[in-house]
Parts: C-alpha cells; sequence; structure tokens
C-alpha cells in the first residue's frame, strides 16, 4: 500500500504531463513517499494516451486508464478512485494551474492532523474574473448556504483524502464539484480547507464553458434532494400529497357549505375555485402515487441497506 494515490482526471493535455509527472516524482521522492499515479484518460483525441504509456515505461508509479469516449470528469475520478490503493489519496488537474508543492501538506493534514477530507482553496486566482472569477464566488456562496459546509472554493482540483472516503462515495454525472458534500452525507465531518497555490496555465486551453454553473445548480438540488430522501422517498412525495390533496378538499367542503348556506342556485361546476381545488386534489393523488413507485424502486435497490460502519466488536 503507498502513501499516497496521485489522482489525475485529463482531457487533451499531452504536452503537460511529462512535466507535471516530473514534478510530481521530485516532490514524493524528496519527501520519501511512496506513491502512485493514476492518470485517467477521458477519451482525449490528442497524444495524451502515447504519452501515458511513454511515461509509465519511465516511472514506474504511473498507471493509466482509458476511456472509450469522453464521459466527464466524475466518471473518471470514479473509476480512479475504485483502483487507488494509498492511504492519502490526492487528486489534482493535469493542466498545471495545481502545484505538486502542496502534497506534502495536503498529505500531512489527513495522516497527522486527522482530517477525513481537505479541500484546496485558490484564494489567488489566474483564470479570467468575469467569466470564472464572479461566477465561481456566487456559486460557492450558494453551496455554502445549501450544504452547510464552509468552504471557499468546493470545485478545486486539488484536493485530498482518507482512503476511505473516497471508497465509500459514487460520483457520476458532474458530482465531482460536490465531493465534500458527498463525504459529508456519507459521514465524514472532518472536512477542511487549505489555501493553494494556483498557476496560469501553460499549456492548451480550458475545457469549461459556462454550462457549468447550470448544471452544477441542478446537480447541487439532486444531491440535497438524493441525500434527505433517497431511501425514503415517500416522506417526501407523501407529505407533499397530503398537503396537496388536503388543501383541495378543504377547499372543495368550503364550497359546498357556502353554496347549502347561501342558497345559491349556481352549481359549484360554474365557480373557478372547484376546478382549482380539483386540480389541487389529483395532483395530491399523484404525488401519493409518485411515493409509492419511488419507494418500490428504493426497496428494490441493491444498495438500500448501504451503511458505512465506523467500527464493528465481534
Amino acid at each position: 500500500m503507498p502513501d499516497i494515490s496521485l489522482v489525475i482526471p485529463l482531457y487533451n493535455e499531452a504536452e503537460s504531463l511529462p512535466e507535471l509527472t516530473e514534478w510530481i516524482d521530485r516532490v514524493c521522492s524528496g519527501h520519501s513517499y511512496s506513491y502512485e499515479i493514476l492518470m485517467v484518460d477521458d477519451g482525449s483525441t490528442d497524444t495524451s494516451w502515447e504519452v501515458i504509456t511513454r511515461l509509465s515505461r519511465q516511472f514506474p508509479a504511473v498507471r493509466g486508464i482509458r476511456f472509450q469516449r469522453n464521459y466527464g470528469k466524475a466518471a473518471a475520478l470514479n473509476e480512479a478512485f475504485k483502483a487507488a490503493t494509498g492511504n492519502v489519496v490526492i487528486t489534482m488537474d493535469a493542466d498545471l494551474q495545481d502545484s505538486p508543492d502542496e502534497i506534502p501538506e495536503l498529505y500531512s493534514m489527513i495522516m497527522v492532523e486527522g482530517y477525513d477530507m481537505v479541500s484546496g482553496w485558490k484564494k489567488k486566482r489566474y483564470d479570467n474574473t468575469f467569466t470564472k472569477n464572479i461566477p465561481s464566488k456566487l456559486y460557492n456562496g450558494v453551496n455554502r448556504r445549501l450544504s452547510g459546509l464552509k468552504l471557499h472554493d468546493m470545485n478545486c482540483g486539488l484536493k485530498s483524502y482518507r482512503l476511505k472516503v473516497v471508497k465509500s462515495i459514487e460520483v457520476y454525472g458532474d458530482m465531482h464539484r460536490y465531493i465534500p458534500i458527498l463525504a459529508k452525507w456519507a459521514g465524514f465531518t472532518k472536512i477542511g480547507e487549505k489555501v493553494v497555490q494556483h498557476r496560469a496555465r501553460k499549456y492548451g486551453v480550458s475545457k469549461f464553458g459556462w454550462e457549468r454553473f447550470i448544471n452544477g445548480f441542478l446537480d447541487l438540488l439532486t444531491i440535497q434532494f438524493v441525500s434527505r430522501f433517497g431511501k425514503k422517498p415517500m416522506h417526501f412525495f407523501g407529505t407533499l400529497g397530503t398537503l396537496t390533496f388536503l388543501l383541495g378538499f378543504i377547499n372543495v367542503l368550503w364550497l359546498v357549505i357556502e353554496k347549502l348556506t347561501s342558497g345559491d342556485t349556481f352549481g359549484l361546476t360554474n365557480k373557478p375555485g372547484f376546478y382549482i381545488a380539483l386540480t389541487s386534489m389529483v395532483l395530491g393523488t399523484l404525488f401519493f402515487l409518485t411515493g409509492f413507485i419511488a419507494e418500490l424502486i428504493a426497496r428494490s435497490s441493491v444498495d438500500r441497506n448501504h451503511y458505512l460502519v465506523e467500527q464493528r466488536i465481534n
């Protein structure tokens, strides 16, 4: 079991990989760390895989995983997490904007200070202020408010984890932005933050656009919902259905009483309130049915009783 597993997802980063690998080797060898480098080629169209193959012959610690096509950063991280064996797992981007010089302190914060996870904070950035810095601040502000995690830069690619953390979470879609939240909901509460150096991009161009902010917000809502109601969906849909149905039923009852006491000669169906109440009752019933179906799916799920056990005495 190596001391450190370096996880590097990449897409069309052939130019930066040799320099990054040499830098990592220099830092880890200088601190006498045993290590492995897991490079995940996310369907690159350049010569990234050829570079990884060459580096694996030059550096025995380099291991490569290649996707048939581009699946996204979350898929790359998830596959690397499965393969990682180091006591501490450190993720970093392949574009040289993350400095390997941060490795010793990230390792120490896990092994010595006892953190489950440490997230990097690029306090001083070299990105475009309008397209990245301002949206990033808004994005992280919403994340802090909804998740309760006081992290300044949740989407920073430079993070370190105790091995148990990455083996206990599943990353899919675009959920790599919310790994700290996934870790928190898995029961790992000692999550720290470290100011890290952010370097200007040396090779290539950024692979991310504006759509990541919209998708990121939707993914955050998904995580919040699944984390709270993933194993008990009826608690959400049943409550919503009950309130909606009762609201419609009370409205209908009020209309009937009003008609009987006022001597109104018009039928109930001539009043708009009747159709609003009827729609409310139908929606309430549909919410209930949705909850029942969701419960059937949840109860047939293979991980319905998957819980993380901290300790066990036999």
